[in-house]
């Protein structure tokens, strides 16, 4: 082989490469997109998975970040944009899934750091309340917008004004990242670890 060929043949690898990268990943049949875009940047699939409420499957989650991190450290030291992507895949009511999110948030935080959180928890519980129930196939996303805040979209429509304090995404984000997160194994594969 030629060096034209070699070249020729190593840049057909390249993007065969390239093509298997941006390939969607798929969790319990919801599709996640390699890339997104988020107030001007784009985002790129940290990891995905299930969130199971003893052996029922609740809902997928997908951690959007600019670049990839494998800590909840890494995660939070980002200062861009970042999104967490929720798809239903059973009926849930909305007030009890707000008041899961607010006891998650609790839990992964000291008491004096929740108790400035309490007014947006609030905002936050009655955005979920408003909306009576989510079923399978509904989705919403929390996103970190720098200059802008934390905005809850649900099923397609931002829900009131952003919560500005910084502090608000990073607690939300505790709920699966944190030190007692909701569901271990989802925490590891919105990391990127690999299933064990």
């Amino acid at each position: 082989m030629n060096l034209m060929e070699r070249c020729a043949a190593f840049a057909a690898a390249c993007l065969l490469a390239g093509a298997a990268v941006a390939q969607p990943i798929t969790v319990s049949n919801v599709k996640y997109e390699e890339t997104t875009q988020l107030a001007d940047s784009t985002l790129q699939l940290n990891g995905a998975g299930v969130r199971y409420k003893a052996v029922f499957k609740v809902y997928t989650a997908g951690l959007y970040l600019e670049k990839k991190a494998g800590t909840p450290q890494e995660v939070a030291a980002q200062k861009g944009p970042k999104r967490m992507s929720i798809t239903m895949l059973r009926e849930i009511d909305s007030t009890e899934l707000g008041k899961l999110f607010s006891r998650g948030m609790e839990d992964n935080m000291d008491r004096a750091a929740f108790s400035k959180l309490i007014p947006g928890v609030m905002r936050m519980s009655q955005i979920f309340s408003d909306h009576k129930k989510l079923v399978a196939g509904d989705q919403f996303q929390v996103d970190w917008i720098p200059g802008t805040g934390t905005v809850i979209t649900v099923k397609g429509k931002p829900q009131g004004e952003p919560f500005k304090e910084p502090e608000f995404f990073n607690a939300l984000l505790g709920i699966w990242l944190g030190n007692a997160p909701a569901d271990w194994k989802l925490k590891d594969a919105l990391l990127g670890k690999p299933a064990a």
